[in-house]
């Protein structure tokens, strides 16, 4: 069973397993650039999934305004996917959320992973763009 933890703290172990798991996907798995990847530390609510205390999934929440979340850097270990991870750590930002009262979730889906989050009840919204050089398109979630 995956246990979560979550920090605002840089200096915590929580973010250091987030930014090396984000570190594993986006910049050598997707060569997308440090500069790119590690930005707007500072603010973000850091998840991070555990079994067995290794650290197999992550993302980050930004709170836009209130009552909205941006969720970012949805990423799971490579030897990891395929085993409904990436699920887990989204209804576990929805049930997080949930209990603060957020009433929409919004993120950034890269458009290989479209139907992942179409899946989970997002919706797109609007054309889509470039991020790091990476097809994507918003997604939303209102939260009942």
């Amino acid at each position: 069973m995956v246990e979560f933890k979550r920090t605002t703290n840089l200096n915590d172990q929580v973010y250091l397993d987030a930014l090396a798991l984000r570190t594993e996907v986006f910049v050598k798995e997707q060569n997308v650039s440090p500069a790119d990847e590690i930005d707007h530390e500072q603010g973000p609510l850091y998840f991070v999934g555990y079994l067995n205390s290794q650290p197999v999934v992550t993302a980050r929440v930004i709170e836009e305004d209130a009552g909205i979340w941006h969720i970012q850097r949805v990423a799971v270990k490579s030897e990891f996917r395929k085993r409904s991870l990436g699920t887990e750590v989204l209804r576990e930002i929805e049930d997080v959320a949930y209990s603060k009262h957020i009433q929409l979730l919004t993120l950034g889906a890269q458009d290989q992973a479209q139907n992942f989050y179409l899946k989970l009840g997002y919706q797109v919204k609007g054309s889509g763009f470039l991020d790091a050089g990476i097809k994507h398109h918003r997604m939303d979630k209102i939260l009942d």
